[in-house]
């Protein structure tokens, strides 16, 4: 079975993106079509890049990296749950890219977007490019929240049937991609 990788990009006090996560986990779990991970870069408190060697080389130095590395490597397709600040992604999202190189390569991305008005999409506009330039592969299919903050009761989301038939059709769509994949993974 192939195994999804989800991030949850913010790092920030008071932050949502678990929420959001908490909200789309299950989601995937109930899918049934991947073996789910979860890494929070929050947790994982990667320091803004610390390696002195470009990342196509991997020789990593430190723990945090290999670490990193591996959980990466591991996956056959991500999911990254991201807000958007300032109409683009935010700066721990862009560096845990940036700590690695071949172990993005040949797997989709989906993303799971929240914010304001435009519910993230803008970030991952931006963000697609970034993506591509790895070898990776993002999806159409996509989860939308505009207004997060008021799709959230007592600390749980409620995002309503659009969102429930988006994360379906983009978990379809990251399992095709990834099985079409594989060959180039290998």
């Amino acid at each position: 079975m192939p195994k999804l990788l989800v991030v949850v990009a913010s790092t920030r006090p008071g932050r949502v993106g678990p929420v959001v996560a908490d909200w789309f986990v299950p989601r995937a779990q109930d899918h049934a079509g991947f073996e789910v991970e979860v890494a929070d870069l929050a947790r994982l408190n990667l320091p803004m890049m610390d390696e002195p060697h470009h990342p196509r080389l991997k020789r990593y130095e430190h723990e945090h990296t290999k670490n990193w590395s591996a959980i990466v490597e591991s996956a056959d397709a991500f999911v990254f749950v991201m807000p958007e600040y300032n109409y683009t992604f935010n700066a721990p999202l862009k560096n845990a890219i940036d700590y690695l190189h071949s172990e993005w390569a040949y797997k989709p991305v989906g993303f799971v977007s929240y914010g304001g008005i435009s519910g993230g999409l803008r970030a991952v506009q931006s963000l697609k490019p970034v993506v591509t330039t790895l070898s990776m592969f993002p999806l159409s299919a996509g989860v939308v929240l505009p207004f997060v903050a008021n799709l959230i009761t007592d600390g749980v989301l409620h995002p309503g049937e659009m969102a429930e038939g988006s994360a379906k059709a983009m978990l379809d769509e990251l399992l095709k991609v990834s099985g079409a994949l594989a060959a180039l993974r290998q």
